[in-house]
């Protein structure tokens, strides 16, 4: 249901843009604008407990995130309300400037009108259950799920879909 909730949206977003922008003709996604990427990544490593703050490992891939992106053109910071998600997105936050707004995981749709709104380039942080689903969302190539295990790739969606990773050393 959700998937497909998504490819109407998308679809609906897309026949706007045509409609809106008919002389151009490379017209952009409803998500995506030249020169915007989004910037998915999983939370970074955690600690133990309910609701678990990131690992020193995590805290330290973390600053690590942020000097990675320093130079990307970062606007908005998307997490969800958990204190892993926000934490590794607070690095990032500081560096650039830029607030962290928290949205729902459970209904990504309105996270993905206001990046659609939206200018410049973006950073969502999500979880191991999600990722997936917010970079196809996003218009890229959906990856396998992650395990509970993986940490520190960052998926990059261009402005034509295309998706490239790189990892947090």
């Amino acid at each position: 249901m959700q998937k497909w909730l998504a490819m109407v949206l998308l679809a609906a977003f897309t026949l706007g843009a045509c409609a809106t922008a008919s002389t151009n003709p490379a017209t952009k996604s409803a998500v995506h604008a030249e020169g915007k990427t989004i910037f998915v990544a999983r939370h970074l490593q955690k600690a133990e407990g309910d609701d678990p703050p990131l690992s020193d490992e995590g805290t330290a891939a973390a600053k690590r995130l942020a000097e990675m992106l320093r130079s990307e053109g970062i606007s908005a910071i998307f997490a969800t309300p958990t204190r892993r998600a926000m934490e590794t997105a607070a690095p990032l936050s500081r560096l650039a400037g830029v607030p962290i707004t928290q949205y729902d995981p459970r209904n990504p749709q309105p996270l993905a009108a206001r990046i659609a709104g939206g200018e410049g380039s973006v950073l969502v942080i999500g979880h191991s259950n999600t990722v997936h689903h917010l970079i196809a969302l996003f218009g890229g190539q959906a990856p396998p799920p992650l395990t509970e295990q993986d940490y520190g790739t960052v998926f990059m969606i261009d402005a034509k879909g295309g998706v490239r990773t790189v990892e947090v050393d």
